[in-house]
């Protein structure tokens, strides 16, 4: 992951490339595009903000790992009251006493302790950070299919609303023909209720649509009530990768497989923060303190320079504990780092195949369209004519109405697919 792209990353989620907020009372419909809706989506979402706190902790954790390598500095000061004797140890009185140091400390060697503890953190900022590239990945997909479902409804009520439109106009041929005596009132009655199952899947198709909206509103951060216009359209573009190239892409690019990676290097890292236990650690330490009977205690002045050695000769197998479990923490994200790799490979052949198999169903159901109007007109004619049926129209309407229901679904299961491709990837939002 280049750094490029990271700090592209975050500045568009700290500063915002759209000035929507939530919190914003939306009096009139807002039309948006894809792309507008994605970064409305980065800059509202309430879990990429969680996962910038945690980039920012881990940061932070980086400086207090490598702080523990620097001089410390500590100042105290004591005030302490004592029973004092005579030469002959039998008259005493009540005495005070301010005591006041400064000790410098500086560790030499701690056998890895603090190189690995530095190691361990630097990897968690690495982890922290592709968590967000991760959460903001998911969060494109997220706004992403919402948009879609959109589309999808509103391409529904379209159909639905074609088909009411058809059927009515039907209906009044057939009450023509019927007032003339040239159809049975069954014709009329069987019109009715067809034009009134249309009529119920339209209110259907519009209530789907405003679900559709509301939900997308959940997603980008706006209030569920606004009324929202897309420009987009759902649109066919041939995929230019192989299977075969989008799992290589993806075991190189996918955010979460690098963090199991990284846990690996992380585990390392403790398991020589373990190891150190067993091998001695050297500091240098210098002192400096003042101690008198009169407050703050500035007198008697007092000093030291030392080396100290400290050596584990025996902890009740403490440090043997704490390296086994490090070892075994080890070997657990060498497992599941094995396993997410395992994960992401079925996750890019199942969207890369149904990607494929919507694909298939473009081009038939789009045939199928062509067909079935073709087909609902050759049915108007003939029934207009006195040579066809009342029942051949409705059925050509119906397989109409399916066909176009079909490539819609299948425009959507494909453009879905592919969002669902490029998160399974891990290709970059930016």
């Amino acid at each position: 992951m280049k750094n490029r792209f990271k700090k592209g990353l975050v500045t568009l989620v700290l500063s915002g490339l759209v000035t929507f907020s939530a919190g914003t009372a939306w009096a009139e419909a807002v039309q948006l595009s894809l792309e507008e809706s994605i970064n409305m989506a980065l800059n509202n979402n309430k879990t990429i903000k969680v996962a910038l706190a945690d980039k920012e902790a881990a940061t932070w954790k980086v400086n207090e790992a490598k702080g523990n390598s620097n001089i410390n500095i500590a100042a105290r000061h004591s005030t302490a009251r004592y029973r004092s004797y005579n030469s002959t140890k039998t008259a005493y009185g009540i005495a005070d006493l301010y005591s006041n140091s400064i000790t410098a400390s500086l560790p030499i060697y701690t056998g890895g302790k603090i190189e690995g503890a530095i190691k361990q953190a630097e990897v968690g900022a690495e982890i922290a950070d592709l968590g967000l590239v991760n959460t903001v990945q998911q969060v494109k997909m997220d706004a992403t299919v919402g948009y879609y479902n959109i589309l999808q409804a509103n391409n529904l009520v379209q159909v639905s609303q074609q088909s009411v439109d058809s059927l009515n106009e039907h209906l009044k041929n057939v009450k023509a023909q019927y007032s003339v005596g040239t159809v049975a009132k069954s014709d009329v009655l069987r019109s009715e209720v067809e034009l009134a199952n249309a009529q119920q899947n339209l209110i259907k198709a519009q209530n789907n649509l405003e679900l559709a909206v509301s939900s997308f509103n959940n997603i980008v951060g706006l209030p569920l009530e606004t009324e929202v216009t897309v420009k987009d359209e759902l649109k066919y573009q041939q995929y230019d990768k192989s299977l075969e190239e989008s799992i290589a892409y993806a075991k190189e690019h996918r955010p979460d497989g690098l963090q199991a990676t990284k846990s690996i290097d992380a585990a390392k890292a403790g398991v020589k923060v373990a190891e150190s236990g067993k091998l001695p650690q050297l500091s240098f330490q210098g002192t400096s303190g003042w101690s008198n009977d009169e407050f703050p205690g500035t007198h008697y002045s007092t000093w030291q320079v030392a080396v100290v050695a400290d050596m584990n000769l025996f902890d009740g197998n403490v440090t043997k504990a704490k390296v086994r479990q490090a070892e075994a923490s080890l070997t657990k994200s060498v497992e599941q780092a094995n396993q997410k790799q395992d994960v992401i490979q079925l996750e890019v052949r199942q969207a890369y195949l149904n990607m494929l198999e919507a694909e298939k169903r473009i081009t038939t159901s789009k045939v199928t369209v062509d067909k079935g109007q073709e087909d609902f007109k050759i049915a108007q004619v003939r029934y207009s004519a006195g040579v066809g049926t009342n029942l051949d129209v409705i059925d050509s309407q119906l397989a109409l109405t399916q066909a176009k229901t079909n490539y819609i679904q299948a425009m959507y299961d494909y453009n879905t697919s592919r969002a669902k491709l490029d998160k399974a990837m891990g290709i970059a939002v930016l």
